[in-house]
């Protein structure tokens, strides 16, 4: 790996950082302003669209009939999207380490080498020498600023198992803490395709995978409001105001998290069946499986009694397309997660999360999804 490390910063990133250098000149008059809002919701990005326009790019083509969903200026953005990744793989980040910078610069600056921002904010990332990133000459070195934003990420404690949003955040500090989620599944498709242009990159993706790095965590991939972050502080055992079930939910999905709403306030018992949690035997209360049990089964769906099992009920769906109803799960690995809660729409989840504490509702944003089911 370090020899394809050596080859990529030699082979690939010099006469990107000359791209990156020439872009420069580009006149800020048609820049991207580096802390707008995207209003769009990217959901369901076509990976091998993306591959194919991204390699027109790569390729030499003009950008002129290259389309990108949520990329307005391709022949400048790809270009710089690829030192981003190059330079990971050359300092060995793994694959969501990858993803994660790209979210980020796609939110800072959409992917330009911008010469202005807030203050004293410039470059991809719009990091700022006046905070000890570097002087502005080295700030608008394309290469420079990833290094220095992958070295700051790798510094933050754990943030292999966090979200790619709650990363992000924790590098930048930003003033829209939320905003970064709206971009990870194009930042998804463009990692990918990019790096399958490096030779032998793939093989470092399998690796960090068999280490047991945890897959992407995207949950809606929209903008927020729609992860949850808009509803606020949500007092515990309470419902948010605002919140109704969403009228396209299924039917039975709907009567599974009416019932499940009802048990809101009743604290988690572990091992609790869940059949009378409002009443006086501790054991009459509820688990995070008991509860998924008894919602639906009062909405006429039979479900397994516990999290190992119900991972496999029903089918799987992807975390970015998730329904009212469905399972999804947490902590542990993917084929034997710990816990279980139910996604309600709108970015919450209803959860028995633990001793001591009460059935509630939380943020989906707040979830390391490791996998989802659909029962109904």
């Amino acid at each position: 790996m370090k020899g394809l490390a050596a080859g990529i910063g030699v082979v690939f990133l010099f006469p990107i950082l000359i791209a990156g250098t020439g872009m420069m000149l580009a006149s800020s008059a048609d820049a991207v302003q580096s802390n707008g809002s995207f209003s769009g919701c990217l959901t369901g990005i076509d990976s091998n669209k993306v591959a194919e326009q991204v390699t027109k790019i790569l390729d030499g083509a003009s950008g002129k009939d290259v389309h990108v969903e949520g990329l307005d200026l391709p022949a400048e953005q790809v270009p710089n999207a690829q030192t981003i990744v190059a330079t990971g793989i050359s300092l060995n980040v793994p694959k969501k380490g990858q993803i994660i910078a790209l979210a980020t610069a796609m939110q800072e600056s959409r992917l330009r080498n911008l010469g202005y921002g807030d203050r004293d904010s410039l470059g991809l990332f719009q990091q700022r020498p006046s905070q000890g990133w570097g002087s502005a000459q080295q700030i608008r070195d394309p290469v420079y600023a990833s290094e220095q934003f992958y070295k700051h990420l790798l510094k933050v404690d754990g943030w292999q198992q966090m979200t790619v949003t709650q990363a992000a955040q924790a590098v930048q500090k930003s003033g829209l803490p939320d905003a970064y989620v709206q971009w990870e599944s194009l930042a998804t498709a463009l990692q990918s395709a990019i790096a399958k242009t490096f030779p032998g990159a793939g093989d470092a993706d399998g690796k960090d995978t068999a280490q047991g790095e945890k897959p992407s965590t995207s949950t809606t991939g929209c903008a927020p409001g729609q992860d949850g972050s808009g509803f606020g502080r949500i007092p515990e055992g309470s419902v948010p105001k605002g919140y109704s079930i969403p009228k396209d939910a299924d039917p039975k999905a709907r009567k599974a998290i009416e019932w499940a709403m009802h048990q809101l306030g009743t604290l988690y018992q572990w091992g609790g069946s869940c059949t009378n949690a409002h009443g006086p035997d501790p054991m009459g209360r509820c688990d995070c499986s008991s509860l998924m049990q008894q919602a639906y089964a009062h909405a006429g769906i039979t479900l397994t009694r516990t999290t190992y099992t119900q991972v496999g009920e029903g089918k799987a769906v992807s975390p970015a397309h998730l329904k009212p109803g469905d399972l999804i799960f947490s902590r542990g690995t993917a084929a034997r997660p710990e816990h279980v809660g139910m996604y309600m729409g709108k970015g919450l989840v209803i959860e028995a999360p633990r001793t001591t504490k009460p059935v509630r509702i939380t943020p989906i944003k707040d979830w390391d999804i490791l996998a989802a089911r659909r029962v109904v």
